[in-house]
C-alpha cells in the first residue's frame, strides 16, 4: 500500500484550486488534507505548557496511505515527560476524528532529541520566549 509522507513544516496545499476567495486546497480521492490532519493534531496541548504540541514542535512526520491510514512521528520535550503515555494517545483520537481517516498508529521518537528551536513563532509569544 502506498504511504505519501506529508511534510509537517511546510503548510502550503500541493493541490489547489482557484476560487473568487483565492486558492483553496483540494481534497484528492477522498483522503483528509495535510492541513486537516494538522488542524486536527494542534488539538492536542501539553499539560504543562500552554501551547498545543505542533507549534511545541513535537510532531516530526504524518504519513496516510492510499486506505486513510494515517501513521504519526512525535517526540516529546524530555525522556522522563510525564504525559509520554497520554500525549500519543490524544494525537491518536484526535487524528482519527478527521473524516477519511481509517486508523492511526503514532510512534515517539527520540532523533532527532526536541529543543526549544523547534518552536513556531507564535509558541514562543505565547510563553515569552523571543
Amino acid at each position: 500500500m502506498a504511504r505519501r509522507r506529508l511534510a509537517v513544516n511546510d503548510l502550503t496545499p500541493t493541490n489547489t484550486v482557484w476560487t473568487p476567495d483565492g486558492e483553496q486546497p483540494v481534497e484528492t480521492s477522498g483522503l483528509p488534507s495535510e492541513d486537516t490532519l494538522i488542524e486536527a493534531i494542534a488539538t492536542v496541548f501539553d499539560p504543562e505548557i500552554p501551547v498545543n504540541i505542533y507549534e511545541l514542535g513535537l510532531i516530526y512526520a504524518v504519513e496516510i496511505d492510499d486506505a486513510g491510514g494515517v501513521k504519526v512521528e512525535m517526540t516529546l520535550t524530555a525522556p522522563a515527560c510525564p504525559s509520554a503515555q497520554e500525549l500519543p494517545e490524544q494525537v491518536q483520537n484526535a487524528v482519527l476524528t478527521v473524516p477519511g481517516v481509517t486508523s492511526c498508529h503514532v510512534e515517539t521518537v527520540w532523533d532527532p532529541p526536541w529543543d526549544p528551536s523547534r518552536m513556531t513563532e507564535e509558541a514562543r509569544l505565547q510563553l515569552n520566549m523571543f
